[in-house]
């Protein structure tokens, strides 16, 4: 009983007879660089922060007795991997927000 295969495959790829315009193609690439300079800017941000956050755990387990006595491997990857992903996130958000502030600006500011 179901939908037969000529029927459903000239329904699966059925041509869109809607010409796309030149905006939506900017808005596209303009979307699309946002998302790469957010990605840029935390995979910035994450590295700083691993090195920033490794050099104090390692030290703290090494000389704290409190530290050395509770904080395992486990423990020292889990500080370091939350800090790095904590920037990461938090930069590309901000970074992607800016841009597309930044691209709705543009929009509204220039002469039409």
């Amino acid at each position: 009983m179901g939908i037969p295969m000529d029927m459903r495959d000239a329904w699966v790829n059925r041509n869109h007879f809607m010409i796309q315009s030149p905006d939506e193609d900017l808005k596209l690439l303009r979307s699309q660089m946002c998302t790469q300079e957010g990605v840029r800017a935390g995979v910035k941000s994450a590295s700083i922060a691993c090195v920033a956050s490794t050099v104090p755990t390692l030290i703290a387990v090494r000389t704290i007795p409190w530290a050395k006595a509770n904080l395992n491997y486990t423990a020292q990857a889990l500080i370091i991997s939350a800090a790095s992903i904590a920037a990461y996130f938090i930069t590309a958000d901000k970074t992607i927000l800016e841009c597309a502030r930044r691209n709705s600006r543009a929009l509204y500011d220039k002469p039409s």
